[in-house]
């Protein structure tokens, strides 16, 4: 009962509260993503909610609190932009280093964190494990298989690319 009545409220105030946060944010997609989170934090909380006496009133106020919440992250994240300044030029990637990105990225996200971490990065073995939460032996394993499935992917000689790290 309680969804088909959320159902019906969404259904009945999305196009109207979606139409008022374009016009009060200024840009459609936005506005999209916070009336979507207001809403999904409006069906956690409808049993309460239903009770209002203005639930839409309640979803505009979260979706105007996201947008100025985003607003802020966006002059944030552009005066330390500013800040910074251009970043440098990146450097031009030789054959065998896009040959490696390639590679990596065919493998699973387990086992590419554990072999940039250690080999790339330069952490120990238990730092890794620490930074991810994992047991050692756990980043040992990924490491070994990240090896093998890596020296594969190049045709390597696995045995080689084993005992070089």
């Amino acid at each position: 009962m309680a969804d088909e009545e959320f159902s019906a409220f969404y259904a009945a105030t999305y196009p109207r509260l979606l139409g008022q946060l374009v016009l009060l944010c200024g840009d459609r997609a936005e506005a999209e993503d916070a009336l979507q989170e207001a809403f999904a934090r409006a069906a956690v909380r409808w049993r309460q909610l239903r009770s209002y006496q203005a639930p839409e009133a309640w979803v505009r106020r979260v979706a105007l609190n996201l947008t100025r919440m985003a607003a802020r992250r966006l002059r944030r994240r552009t005066a330390a932009l500013l800040r910074l300044g251009s970043a440098p030029a990146p450097a031009e990637l030789s054959a065998e280093t896009i040959d490696l990105l390639v590679a990596l990225r065919a493998l699973p996200v387990a086992q590419r964190q554990v072999l940039v971490l250690h080999h790339l990065v330069g952490l120990p073995v238990a730092e890794v494990a620490h930074e991810l939460g994992l047991p050692v032996g756990t980043v040992k394993t990924r490491l070994a298989r990240g090896r093998r499935a890596l020296a594969r992917r190049l045709a390597l000689d696995p045995e080689e690319v084993s005992s070089n790290g």
